[in-house]
């Protein structure tokens, strides 16, 4: 049987890309080390700064403010990391439950639909 050009696509459509892994990032001595090797005129040096001074103050001003709120996205992070482990764990368990009732509604239709044939004949030999 020759597959459809649809089924092919498909087939190509499901293959993952394999992407490489990421570089580990740089250590704080490698850090240091570019930044003393830069030039004045690298874009680092050159680039217009940011245009909300007022947050480089408030930083200075309230670093427990700033702790706070870094905290309380650590929390909510955490928060919302369990809710999916717990929602992707109860979606593992409902699929396995659908695969069950499946395979039980296949038998059942094969037990119907054996039950609806019609039995064999038997030829009586006189």
């Amino acid at each position: 049987m020759l597959s459809s050009p649809n089924s092919r696509m498909g087939s190509k459509a499901k293959k993952r890309v394999v992407l490489p892994t990421r570089p580990a990032p740089p250590t704080v001595e490698q850090i240091l080390e570019d930044v003393r090797g830069a030039t004045a005129q690298d874009p680092i040096f050159t680039a217009p700064a940011p245009e909300d001074p007022s947050g480089a103050c408030r930083k200075a001003e309230e670093p427990e403010a700033e702790q706070e709120l870094l905290y309380q996205q650590s929390r909510a992070y955490v928060a919302t990391n369990d809710r999916l482990r717990l929602a992707s764990d109860g979606l593992r368990q409902k699929c396995e439950d659908l695969q069950q009732a499946g395979q039980e509604l296949e038998q059942d239709i094969i037990q119907v639909t054996q039950a609806s044939l019609p039995a064999p004949e038997t030829s009586a030999v006189s």
